[in-house]
C-alpha cells in the first residue's frame, strides 16, 4: 500500500513536470514572428545608443540567440520584454569591456549654419542624447522613442518604477541643459552667427 501510494505521488510528479515544462514553451513559429516584429526595434534602440552600426547587429543577433537557445522557458507574450533586456545587458557588457564613452559627435568645428530647419533641430537633439550617460540614454529612449511604460522599463533594466521615473527626469533636465546651452552658443554670439544677422 506505501508502495502505491509513492508510486502515485511520483507518477503525478511526472505528470506535474510534464504540464509545466509545456506550459508557455514559446514554439519555432512564435519565435519567427518575434524576428518579425522585434527585431528591427531591439537594432534602433541599441544603435541609437551605441552608434555603431557593426556592434548593434552583434548584440541583436546575441540577444536571439540567447532567445532561441532559452524559447522553450520564455513564454511569447513576453519575450518583447525579454530581448530588449537581453540586449540592454549585452551592450552595457560591451560599453564596460571596451572602456569608453566616445559616442559622441560634436558639431563640426567652424560650423556658421544655424540650427533652424527639423532636420538640423533632429541633428542637435541627437547630439544631446548622446551626451546623457548611458542609464538615462537608455530610460530616455524607451520612454520617448520606444514607448514603452515606466514598468516595462523597469523590468528591462532591472530598475524600479520610481527609479526609472527619476533617471527619466534627470534625463529630460539634462537635455533642457544641453540644448539651451547649445541653443545660446549657436544664437548668441558665441562665434557662429551674430545676432544682426
Amino acid at each position: 500500500m506505501l508502495e502505491d501510494a509513492t508510486q502515485d505521488f511520483f507518477s503525478c510528479l511526472v505528470t506535474y513536470a510534464i504540464l509545466k515544462s509545456s506550459y508557455g514553451q514559446m514554439t519555432p513559429q512564435e519565435y519567427n514572428k518575434c524576428v518579425e516584429l522585434y527585431a528591427d526595434r531591439v537594432y534602433r534602440f541599441i544603435l541609437k545608443n551605441i552608434r555603431h552600426d557593426y556592434d548593434a547587429h552583434d548584440i541583436v543577433q546575441n540577444a536571439f540567440e540567447i532567445l532561441w537557445v532559452r524559447h522553450t522557458q520564455v513564454e511569447f507574450s513576453k519575450a518583447r520584454s525579454y530581448l530588449f533586456t537581453t540586449a540592454y545587458n549585452n551592450m552595457i557588457d560591451i560599453i564596460r569591456k571596451v572602456k569608453r564613452m566616445e559616442y559622441v559627435e560634436q558639431v563640426p568645428e567652424g560650423y556658421t549654419g544655424s540650427f533652424t530647419s527639423n532636420f538640423e533641430h533632429k541633428q542637435l537633439i541627437d547630439l544631446a542624447v548622446e551626451r546623457l550617460n548611458p542609464v538615462h540614454r537608455s530610460v530616455l529612449l524607451l520612454r520617448d522613442y520606444e514607448g514603452y511604460s515606466y514598468k516595462e522599463i523597469g523590468e528591462m533594466t532591472n530598475l524600479t518604477e520610481s527609479q526609472v521615473k527619476v533617471y527619466i527626469f534627470r534625463a529630460r533636465k539634462k537635455m533642457k541643459e544641453i540644448l539651451s546651452g547649445e541653443l545660446t552658443e549657436t544664437n548668441g554670439n558665441g562665434g557662429r552667427r551674430s545676432k544682426s544677422s
